[in-house]
């Protein structure tokens, strides 16, 4: 009896989580925002994907077709974690919104000025208490390439030397978004939640977001 209770409660923990994803990830549809499944932090070990020591744990896409994969259909996002209940939620930049990624007390120095100047501010995610997401508005593809910074997975913020701590995430790049859940039981959570309004422009903000992290 203590086995199938333990299941019972286990299965009941797996579709409470599948709920809240699926819950948020059709919210991101609502907006035209796509989606799809992340890792999610492991058991045994930090991250469930097969790479051993991955430099983002459950923080990037299951697949290596994201690209392809995500998706603003219902039907298509119920599947997709129909099949992995505990997945995180990624959330592909460059098509509706480009996201600037700075150190959590960079952020909050951000806003604080932001605000104080009246200037537009979008959504805003914090990852724990280590990160801040700034969504903003897709640049597309400028001409001028010299303003594209990668933001691949294994790219860390301090090779950056214009600006330490900070990625520009566009093309060909992602986020990971909220509700999702990382290693030690940090959260994804939103400090200033979308609510269907328009993105603020990116460089209004490069600014501000770029001498918040280089007073750090």
């Amino acid at each position: 009896m203590l086995t199938v209770s333990g299941n019972r409660k286990r299965q009941g923990r797996d579709r409470a989580v599948r709920d809240r994803m699926v819950t948020a990830v059709h919210a991101y549809a609502a907006l035209g925002w796509p989606a799809t499944p992340g890792a999610r932090a492991g058991t045994d070990r930090a991250c469930s994907c097969d790479r051993i020591g991955c430099p983002d744990p459950a923080a990037h896409p299951v697949s290596a077709a994201w690209a392809i994969q995500a998706s603003v259909d219902t039907d298509v996002l119920d599947g997709m974690w129909a099949k992995r209940p505990q997945a995180n939620i990624i959330l592909p930049t460059g098509r509706v919104f480009d996201v600037f990624d700075v150190p959590a007390a960079a952020g909050t120095a951000a806003l604080d000025r932001i605000r104080a100047e009246g200037l537009q501010v979008g959504p805003v995610a914090a990852i724990g208490d280590e990160r801040y997401l700034f969504f903003v508005a897709t640049r597309g593809a400028p001409v001028d390439e010299d303003e594209w910074w990668s933001c691949h997975l294994d790219c860390s913020p301090e090779t950056v030397a214009e600006t330490p701590g900070m990625r520009w995430h566009c093309r060909d790049s992602y986020v990971v978004a909220p509700p999702s859940v990382l290693p030690y039981g940090r959260e994804v959570v939103w400090v200033l939640p979308p609510d269907g309004s328009p993105l603020p422009d990116p460089l209004r903000l490069l600014e501000v977001l770029s001498d918040s992290c280089e007073a750090l």
